[in-house]
């Protein structure tokens, strides 16, 4: 298991619509990164985008002096404003790239990097095929380990997985949203799936129901981009507390809570998968990591799901 960490970056926005997950204490988030490591979580995924390089900051503050107990995840893309807080576009012409790897270098305080994704939706094999080059190039310079690609888009993912130095793809992944066509590309190309979203945007955790409302400046607060699809307008969405309601019971038996159950159906449909669950407290981390302790669903509670829930594997294209 690993550890998302968009939520402990704290605000910030694309145009007026933010992109953040509430109020944020940096004390805290240094403590949960800790209290990971101690419970023997030491993959850690940000981004230059979360809070516009803030939690690379707090993430490199929390690792100084120990960052050899740490795999860490990063990603590039996006031009960022640090002072605005804002996203202010895409880049990925190679030069951009190196500029943006020296500046999560600086951030995370460290010399090199673990796993290097790009994190743009989609591109054509045109557009991927100099990005990959200079990763290429930064994987044999030792700046980076290992690259992948953050997309839900099979193809986009497939291009990069041509090449040995690709690793992992990062996509969407939990028990209500399948990703068959996406898990069966790992298997082929001996890829991680490292999974976004494993606690559907918190809904997953059995916080949020009928009632709930949460803030506008909170990105599940507001009117969104269609892959906030778990809320809208700051509530539950009906159809997803439905699939939540039909499969409770399966996963919080044997004694999980919610968001144990949900990060067990991830372990049990793949081997390959790496969830991670964002946080902002050292409870959550605590809670989740406790997951680990229970293992995978069994195949009879795999299949009881599959019964109840039936196709769920989205097909994504450029």
């Amino acid at each position: 298991m690993g550890l998302g960490t968009q939520p402990m970056g704290g605000q910030f926005w694309l145009g007026d619509h933010p992109h953040s997950w509430g109020e944020i204490d940096d004390s805290e988030s240094i403590r949960a990164i800790h209290r990971a490591l101690d419970l023997g979580v030491n993959f850690f995924d940000t981004a230059d985008a979360y809070g516009t390089g803030h939690s690379e900051r707090v993430l490199g503050l929390a690792l100084e002096g120990i960052r050899e107990e740490a795999v860490i995840s990063t990603k590039f893309g996006n031009v960022i404003d640090e002072k605005r807080r804002q996203l202010t576009g895409i880049n990925v012409s190679p030069e951009y790239i190196r500029q943006a790897c020296e500046a999560s270098l600086r951030r995370l305080n460290t010399d090199y990097i673990d796993l290097y994704l790009l994190h743009v939706w989609s591109l054509s094999d045109e557009e991927a095929a100099p990005v990959r080059e200079v990763l290429e190039e930064l994987k044999e310079d030792d700046i980076i380990k290992a690259y992948g690609w953050s997309t839900d888009v099979t193809d986009c993912a497939r291009f990069f997985a041509e090449k040995s130095g690709c690793a992992a793809v990062e996509h969407e992944l939990n028990v209500l949203v399948d990703a068959k066509d996406m898990l069966e590309l790992c298997d082929r190309f001996d890829l991680a799936s490292v999974n976004r979203t494993p606690l559907a945007m918190g809904l997953l955790t059995g916080k949020y129901g009928p009632g709930s409302h949460l803030p506008t400046y909170d990105i599940r607060g507001k009117q969104g981009p269609d892959w906030v699809k778990y809320f809208k307008g700051g509530e539950p969405s009906p159809e997803w507390l439905k699939k939540l309601g039909a499969v409770r019971e399966i996963l919080t038996s044997d004694g999980r809570t919610l968001a144990q159950g949900a990060l067990a159906w991830i372990w049990a449909r793949s081997e390959r998968t790496i969830p991670i669950p964002g946080f902002k407290t050292v409870k959550q981390v605590e809670e989740n990591a406790g997951a680990m302790e229970f293992g995978p669903l069994s195949a009879d509670q795999m299949r009881e799901i599959d019964e109840v829930l039936g196709e769920r594997s989205p097909k994504y294209v450029r």
